[in-house]
């Protein structure tokens, strides 16, 4: 350009500035990269430095109103100091201490827990009292008022998974707080929900209609366990039932669609014998494990990182990950996926 047009186009974009706004020919490489090229980044926490923290915490931060819930969350590294795990997706480890309780309110956000150890504590899901035990998965589905409370002498501390970054983002969200002190102190080892819904194979009469969410407020542990070992023996008889040899998984579901449990939330458990090594695989979305048992490796983007039992593991979209078990391995997953295959962008590749 000469000078004459070069000095145009300076004043042609200092006039674009003016107005707010941006042309595309100068942004296409950020705005459609070639493929995902996300902020976040893989990242491991360590159980045993996150525990001690929360216990630190226990001791120092009261449960009430205001603060709600003595939660700390996972700020994943590559998103500028933001509380999140990654942009759709929102993981922390939640402490509560003897005889504690956490107020009910309600809110937008999905929500679930996953017990990694210990018992002793009740969530009561719109008045329904549900045991937290290892190995459990709790809904908390959104807009149900929720509290929780520990009804024993020692603290516990399970893990929460929400949506929030993805309803701060859309502008979507509503909180409302409930009563300071749960509205069932009751401590019934089977929740009603699950003495309504948790039957295998049958679903009540008198709820026939779709929901966005299960209304199952917990899926047991000895459930999952046993799914899990049966594909692995039915694999040693030589039938087809696991998704990779020594691989075994299953997908937590709403019984009234046979979809996921929540609207934007998948969760999964999965089982690795012993020397088993997964395909590298990658997927748009995001998704976040916790190992519930034994030793592993995780490959992220080529890098890779020993975990063992409580330690969580974050795969940005499109990151590779090949998880390797050194010992049995057992993995909980949570992920993204039910909005991008909603929005018909979800895409995988294995290697």
């Amino acid at each position: 350009m000469n000078p004459t047009e070069e000095a145009a186009l300076q004043r042609l974009y200092a006039d674009f500035d003016a107005e707010h706004l941006l042309p595309l020919w100068t942004q296409v490489g950020d705005l459609m990269p070639v493929h995902p090229r996300p902020q976040a980044r893989p990242h491991v926490w360590e159980w045993k430095r996150l525990y001690p923290l929360a216990r630190r915490a226990g001791d120092l931060v009261p449960v009430g109103r205001g603060g709600e819930r003595r939660a700390i969350a996972l700020a994943n590294p590559g998103l500028e100091g933001r509380p999140y795990a990654t942009p759709t997706l929102w993981a922390a480890i939640q402490y509560l201490g003897p005889r504690e309780v956490a107020p009910e309110h309600r809110h937008t956000q999905n929500a679930f827990r996953f017990v990694v150890e210990g018992e002793g504590v009740w969530t009561v899901v719109d008045g329904d009292p549900v045991a937290m035990r290892r190995g459990d998965f709790l809904l908390t589905p959104g807009w149900h008022f929720h509290g929780h409370h520990n009804t024993t002498d020692k603290p516990m501390a399970w893990i929460d998974g929400l949506d929030i970054p993805f309803v701060h983002y859309t502008d979507s969200s509503f909180f409302e707080f409930g009563p300071e002190q749960v509205t069932d102190t009751g401590t019934p080892s089977v929740s009603r929900s699950e003495r309504l819904w948790a039957h295998p194979g049958l679903r009540p009469l008198s709820g026939l209609g779709a929901r966005p969410h299960s209304p199952i407020a917990a899926y047991r542990w000895e459930h999952t366990d046993r799914a899990l070992d049966e594909q692995l023996a039915l694999e040693d008889e030589g039938h087809a039932a696991t998704v990779e040899p020594g691989h075994a998984a299953v997908r937590y579901t709403n019984p009234t669609t046979g979809g996921d449990v929540m609207p934007t939330i998948r969760a999964e458990f999965h089982r690795l014998r012993p020397g088993t090594r997964t395909r590298t695989r990658r997927e748009v979305g995001s998704s976040v494990y916790q190992v519930f048992d034994g030793d592993g490796v995780f490959v992220l983007d080529g890098v890779e990182r020993r975990l063992t039992r409580g330690d969580l593991a974050v795969v940005p979209s499109w990151s590779a990950l090949t998880v390797q078990a050194d010992s049995r391995f057992d993995l909980f997953r949570f992920s993204d996926t039910p909005i991008f295959e909603a929005l018909h962008q979800f895409k995988e590749e294995t290697e």
